[in-house]
């Protein structure tokens, strides 16, 4: 049974942190706003906040990902980009070697009588 205060009405509803948390990791919330620095009505600078705060399950619900291909944060996205790095400097390294190869064999082509 729900306690009454003196006026005969149930006292307002407590919600603990952990439960309010839980609500806006589940659910998400969106803050935005904008920041403008204005000189003389001359617009100088517009900054636009979007923050948006959820748990991982969520975030990917809402198609947002960006952790798991910034080498910054991810380890996987790290080695893919190593990877891809090591794969183009081997071409290059290839096709240096195959100039060097063709340019000494034109060398060898003009030392002959």
């Amino acid at each position: 049974m729900t306690e009454l205060d003196t006026r005969g009405t149930p006292p307002p509803s407590t919600t603990n942190l952990a439960e309010i948390l839980e609500r806006v990791l589940d659910k998400g919330i969106v803050i935005a706003g904008d920041i403008k620095i204005d000189l003389l009505d001359i617009e100088l600078l517009t900054i636009r906040l979007r923050l948006f705060i959820s748990s991982v399950e969520t975030a990917k619900k809402a198609g947002i990902d960006w952790w798991e291909t910034d080498p910054a944060l991810s380890s996987r996205a790290a080695h893919n980009a190593l990877s891809e790095e090591n794969q183009r400097l081997r071409e290059r390294i290839e096709a240096l070697a195959g100039d060097d190869a063709q340019e000494a064999h034109r060398e060898r082509e003009l030392r002959r009588p």
